[in-house]
């Protein structure tokens, strides 16, 4: 049995911008409590947290990790996030099992874009939030100035609780204003008096307050979010790191049955459900996937209440019960047997191929299901193709096993251009997703933008014949079609009007017709692309008792519907897509600007916090390498939205150029 119980369980999830030293930190606090014989280092790739392949390479974090430390008396499991903003859906996933955000600013850099972004998914969640401003060391470290900016951008509720004696390279200790002496202890008295009446009550009649009713209010304000407790420290000097960990054993708050996800009902998100007491039936989420090449499938999960053993679980997405060998503690790479997970502890199940990201795990007369974590849509899609043809076969399979592990990364086949498309956050996330295909599954892929999904139709009437007569010796092929073809309601697809009268085409042999018209309408006539919405009335043909068939007829449906496409005026359709972009006020003029360029069209605009919000329409093929351009006109600051909306015609102009493009790649196969 665990040696601690639930209420001594801190799960605290550390968020941030890159290069805000969250990992350094969590390395350093393994460290101080003795867990380790020595820091592990990002930069000499050492960290217990970033053991993958690709976070040593890149000495940044890109997926979660968890790992560990005894504390006075308490378990401080850490999650340690990802700092780009290319991979905030799993800083998202990160934040969903923890109890407390703890927001890394670096002194020396400030607040940068995931700063904030991280900050409001902590928000979303309605979650206790605290900050530390580390690298108190650095050769530019301006704790004032920092300090300023937090308290600027997140309010007045961000209250100094350790100070640094003097930050820079000189920097020697911290002072915890709690239990110590020193500037700002008064001004956090104050603030804490005013989350508590009767602590307000009494300050205001000049009583003392005593250290216990300050603590116990001070923790209640931290748990409700009244008060957002700002910490510091060098964790490269480990000043500052063990005051640090006292304040999260101390007074952050232990689980309990809130959970940052909704509760339903299973498979009916509509629905809400009860979660069970702490000591009543299994339930748990899972926040995080990883295949290991040597384990295999790694399920991390969240114990919200009850016990996770070898019991055996049941997954709500699919009502199946699965066998559950073994139970561990994740230790950043490694898996630590126990006999049990207990209520509010974070663990590991391997080698069950059913559990996917996201999923609800049950046992006993639990019935619920949480709601998923907060995940950005993917706006930058590549087209893969494997350099190799033997990797043909396994590319599939590959991409599924990045894709369990990645909430923000998606993949399918492009049923209109046959392409095998992938989706991330941005080109960044996608190079990185890519390079691991190579590095784990040795799947190496070649990329190119994707084709844009056309379509064709018509704006004109046309009458259209065809003969199809072929002569070979033997039995022959004829078959003769008259059609008219019309314009159909948008989303109509194919109308298919059999106007044959008299015999002109037997019975038996109008399927054939259809179906070549619908082959045809598949392949395209004008640049290959699918053709929809049109009406085709088949009003005449004649037959041969002896040479006519399925075949002829299917042929001759086919070109005669593409001799009629060709003369009833045949236009282009392109995807139109809504989209939203949020950038800081500075960048709004560039971006209408460049928006404008693009054949967009700017309907409204907005303000969210301190970022404006412009919203628009603009055709698919002007906005697939957006990612990597706002990210270069805005610095990284700006994000932006894009959802289908409909098709629309392409102009003439541009229309000739796809054709002709087409035409031309059609020659070169």
């Amino acid at each position: 049995m665990a040696d601690y119980s639930t209420p001594d369980i801190r799960n605290v999830a550390l968020i941030g911008h890159a290069d805000a030293g969250k990992t350094t930190l969590a390395d350093t606090a393994l460290d101080v409590a003795g867990v380790v014989n020595r820091a592990g280092s990002v930069d000499e790739g050492t960290s217990v947290f970033d053991f993958d392949e690709s976070e040593r390479d890149r000495k940044h974090s890109i997926f979660n990790a968890v790992a560990h430390a005894p504390w006075k008396g308490k378990r401080l499991n850490l999650i340690d996030t990802p700092g780009y903003p290319d991979f905030i859906g799993a800083a998202a996933a990160g934040l969903s099992a923890a109890d407390v955000a703890l927001l890394c600013v670096s002194s020396v850099t400030g607040l940068g874009v995931n700063t904030r972004r991280t900050w409001d998914v902590a928000c979303e969640y309605e979650m206790p939030r605290a900050v530390v401003l580390t690298k108190l060391d650095g050769e530019n470290a301006d704790y004032g100035k920092v300090l300023g900016q937090v308290q600027e951008a997140f309010g007045r509720a961000c209250i100094p609780v350790l100070v640094p004696d003097s930050p820079g390279r000189d920097v020697s200790s911290v002072t915890n204003l709690l239990t110590g002496e020193g500037e700002g202890r008064q001004e956090l008295i104050e603030t804490i008096a005013e989350s508590d009446d009767e602590l307000m009550m009494k300050y205001l009649e000049e009583e003392e307050l005593t250290q216990d009713e300050l603590a116990g209010a001070f923790a209640t304000a931290v748990s409700s979010g009244a008060i957002v407790p700002v910490l510091c420290c060098s964790a490269k000097k480990k000043v500052g790191v063990s005051e640090l960990m006292d304040v999260i054993a101390t007074y952050f708050p232990g689980p309990s049955q809130r959970v940052n996800l909704p509760v339903h009902q299973p498979g009916e998100p509509e629905e809400p459900a009860e979660v069970p007491p702490l000591d009543g039936p299994l339930t748990a989420f899972v926040f995080k996937v990883l295949t290991d090449p040597f384990v295999g499938k790694i399920a991390y999960f969240r114990v919200v209440t009850g016990r996770a053993d070898t019991s055996g679980v049941r997954i709500a997405r699919t009502g199946n019960s699965v066998r559950v060998n073994s139970v561990h503690h994740p230790q950043g790479k490694e898996q630590e047997p126990v006999e049990a997970v207990i209520a509010g502890d974070i663990g590991t199940v391997t080698k069950i191929e059913e559990i996917t990201l996201g999923d609800t795990l049950l046992a006993g007369d639990a019935d619920l299901e949480f709601g998923r974590f907060a995940v950005p849509t993917p706006m930058v899609s590549l087209a893969v193709f494997p350099k190799s043809r033997g990797d043909e076969g396994r590319i599939s399979t590959s991409l599924q096993k990045l894709g369990e592990e990645d909430p923000a990364f998606q993949f399918e086949r492009d049923r209109q251009t046959n392409e095998m498309v992938v989706r991330g956050v941005s080109s960044l996330h996608l190079d990185i997703t890519l390079a691991r295909l190579k590095d784990r599954y040795n799947v190496e892929v070649e990329t190119k933008v994707p084709k844009v999904p056309y379509l064709e139709t018509i704006t004109g009437s046309a009458d259209a014949h065809y003969r199809h007569k072929k002569q070979t010796g033997g039995r022959g092929q004829f078959g003769e079609v008259y059609m008219r073809v019309e314009p159909a309601e948008r989303d109509a697809g194919l109308e298919f009007v059999d106007e044959i009268v008299g015999g002109a085409i037997p019975r038996n042999l109008i399927p054939a017709v259809e179906k070549g018209i619908r082959e045809t309408m598949e392949r395209g006539v004008l640049a290959g692309y699918p053709v929809v919405d049109i009406r085709a009335r088949v009003y005449d043909g004649k037959y041969h008792d002896v040479d006519s068939d399925e075949a002829s007829f299917k042929i001759a449906g086919g070109r005669c519907l593409a001799e009629g496409i060709l003369n009833a005026n045949p236009v282009l359709l392109e995807p139109i897509v809504k989209f939203e972009v949020i950038v800081p006020s500075r960048f709004v003029g560039d971006i209408t600007s460049d928006m404008s360029g693009r054949r967009g069209r700017i309907s409204d605009t907005g303000v969210v916090g301190d970022m404006q919000v412009i919203g628009g329409e603009i055709p698919l093929a002007e906005i697939q390498t957006y990612s990597t351009e706002l990210r270069s006109m805005t610095g990284g600051e700006g994000s932006y939205t894009i959802e289908f909306d409909r098709y629309d015609v392409v102009p003439r102009n541009l229309q000739q150029q796809i054709v002709a493009k087409a035409k031309a790649e059609k020659e070169n196969e």
